[in-house]
């Protein structure tokens, strides 16, 4: 591990995020930007409708501020707004994913706090793009080292590793010199927190917004000149070192800026709200079904394989509640067979104890299929009814990966979908146009004032 100020490996990334331009970012990325934070809003609308968002407005006071509280009537101090705004985005678990080297959501907490500190400073799309962009190579960076032990030894990487993305991206929007920058990066190292054991209860959507009100905390108190240790992230007992049970690899930091990790490894958009790992069984158990025309009724048995990052994750079988179900490999494919598709309203408590819904999620079982990689999400689903008639289908990989996108117009209608979900939200349409074209929007606060 390395301890000295001018070796310190971080400090190529200071650099970069403080000197970042929107020219620089490559054309994709700004694409991709763009669709990213357009789905993470329409998800942060959706999140604001739950239970789970209702009580962390609650829990957090009355007092009102100058800062925008997405699918509701509130106004916010910054700090608390961010915070509420980055839970609801993880409260549906339908926010966007980055699996390569984060093992995690990598927009989730960052849009909300880009928008808090925007709507501040009256900031540009493209200025919101290009600090999304230095945000999101900064999670790349970090987590490179420790991927993927950390995730495997029960961090929430969206919780940890976000935590620095945000520093970076709340920076690069202030303007942070690079000095700045690394103290802000080295305050987070500081910060970072959540356990992969609160999967499928209320605190995990929390763990987002800790991460998103932290980094922007840690960039707002290096703005003020507050300072860290400048090797808490790399040096002996640093962030890589206490947060990884093997040595981090130091030797995999990529280079800053010319190997663009939105452009390698990109986002994938879910087109199910619930744990990504399930979404390759969901859509092959959903295909199966429509391709041989099987009728629920007569669905006898049904097993799923999938890897073990996927097991690691799905903690319940026999779901009670809807946040539970989200993490059910059993309940949301019997979901696809009996209705064909998993929507919101699938996690709703009422809908869990549907009677066709259990009976197929009782005679479905999941096992590990050992010769997948730790993180894959293939899954194998393999269904048999009660005239002994086997079927199997193998699905590689799920819908919307970085590799084979969500189309425009799919993305388009799952904002509607979350905008509709919304509360009282009537502004689907001239929002989506704005957010479609994040780049030519000329001051945040004009858009956040349509929410």
């Amino acid at each position: 591990m390395t301890t000295e100020a001018d070796t310190d490996p971080c400090s190529d990334l200071a650099t970069f995020v403080a000197s970042v331009s929107f020219d620089g970012v490559p054309d994709e990325a700004v694409s991709l930007i763009e669709r990213a934070v357009l789905d993470t809003v329409g998800v942060t609308l959706a999140g604001s409708a739950t239970d789970t968002a209702r009580r962390i407005i609650s829990a957090v006071g009355s007092d009102s501020g100058e800062t925008t509280v997405l699918g509701t009537d509130d106004s916010l101090p910054l700090s608390d707004a961010v915070f509420v705004n980055a839970t609801a985005g993880h409260c549906l678990d339908f926010d966007d994913v980055a699996l390569s080297v984060m093992d995690g959501h990598p927009s989730v907490p960052m849009v909300a706090p880009l928008l808090a500190v925007g709507e501040r400073r009256n900031a540009t799309g493209a200025e919101l793009i290009t600090a999304y962009a230095a945000g999101f190579e900064t999670q790349h960076y970090v987590a490179r080292p420790i991927s993927p032990t950390h995730y495997e030894d029960g961090w929430h990487a969206t919780s940890t590793v976000g935590t620095f993305g945000t520093a970076a991206a709340v920076s690069r929007l202030l303007e942070l010199s690079a000095e700045e920058v690394a103290h802000a990066l080295n305050i987070a190292a500081s910060m970072p927190a959540g356990l992969k054991r609160n999967f499928g209860s209320m605190t995990k959507p929390v763990h987002v917004g800790q991460a998103a009100r932290s980094g922007t905390t840690a960039a707002l108190l290096a703005a003020e000149g507050v300072t860290a240790d400048s090797a808490a992230i790399t040096g002996d007992r640093g962030f890589l070192d206490l947060y990884s049970s093997e040595d981090p690899d130091l030797e995999r930091f990529p280079t800053p800026g010319s190997e663009w990790a939105l452009l390698s490894d990109g986002i994938d958009v879910k087109k199910y709200p619930c744990c990504y790992y399930t979404h390759a069984a969901i859509y092959g158990a959903a295909e199966l079904a429509k391709e041989h025309d099987i009728d629920p009724e007569t669905i006898d048995d049904v097993h799923v394989t999938a890897s073990q990052g996927a097991e690691d994750a799905l903690h319940h079988a026999d779901p009670s509640t809807g946040l539970e179900a989200k993490f059910s490999m059993e309940y949301v494919v019997a979901c696809a067979l009996v209705d064909g598709h998993v929507g919101l309203t699938a996690f709703d408590d009422e809908r869990i104890n549907d009677p066709d819904v259990q009976r197929v999620r009782e005679c479905t079982s999941f096992s590990v299929d050992s010769s997948l990689e730790y993180d894959s999400n293939a899954a194998t689903v393999t269904l048999s009814t009660a005239s002994g008639t086997e079927y199997e289908r193998t699905q590689e990989r799920p819908p919307g990966t970085n590799a084979e996108p969500l189309s425009l117009e799919e993305l388009r209608e799952k904002y509607r979908m979350c905008g509709d979900y919304a509360s009282g939200f009537d502004a689907v349409e001239p929002t989506l146009e704005s957010l479609t074209t994040l780049r030519d929007v000329s001051d945040t606060a004009d858009l956040l004032a349509r929410f």
